[in-house]
């Protein structure tokens, strides 16, 4: 074939993913979120760091308190993953400018404050991946960890770190 209708080609298809792709932001919005600049950090740390391309964001938590397994139902566990990833995406876009810069959501580590015989950390913590997959697709699809804790700061539900690849 001829390189030049090779090139034309390779243009055109660009030109289409390009024109198709879905920002996130957008997105977050049909689904009825709302990213709000994210508070300052309670003590001697930065909500984010970027190293090279990747960007290490600390531990968000939502805004439920109380123990799954006593004081909780796994939907309100879910539904506190969820107010975390929320927490998460709006520190990232503070951080980002944009969240259309997001390469990959590599890591993803889920700390569920829970009772000793509660064994439904990972339930609790797809309100974060499954949400992250809905706003981003196959980029949003990542590696786990959900861990039960003895405790979390201030008695919240939820607490999650996330690792992210960017551009």
């Amino acid at each position: 074939m001829n390189p030049k209708r090779v090139f034309l080609l390779l243009s055109m298809l660009t030109a289409s993913v390009v024109a198709n792709a879905q920002s996130i932001e957008p997105t977050l919005a049909k689904m009825g979120i709302t990213l709000a600049p994210p508070a300052q950090p309670m003590a001697n740390y930065v909500k984010a760091v970027r190293t090279g391309n990747l960007v290490f964001l600390a531990g968000h938590v939502s805004t439920t308190t109380g123990k799954l397994g006593v004081d909780l139902t796994i939907e309100q566990g879910y539904e506190a993953a969820r107010q975390a990833t929320i927490a998460l995406l709006s520190s990232l876009k503070a951080e980002l400018g944009n969240l259309d810069r997001v390469r990959r959501i590599v890591k993803v580590t889920g700390f569920v404050n829970s009772s000793p015989d509660f064994g439904d950390q990972p339930k609790v913590i797809n309100g974060c991946s499954d949400l992250l997959v809905a706003a981003f697709g196959d980029t949003g699809k990542h590696a786990r960890s959900a861990v039960g804790m003895a405790a979390l700061p201030s008695n919240y539900a939820v607490e999650i770190e996330m690792v992210v690849e960017v551009e």
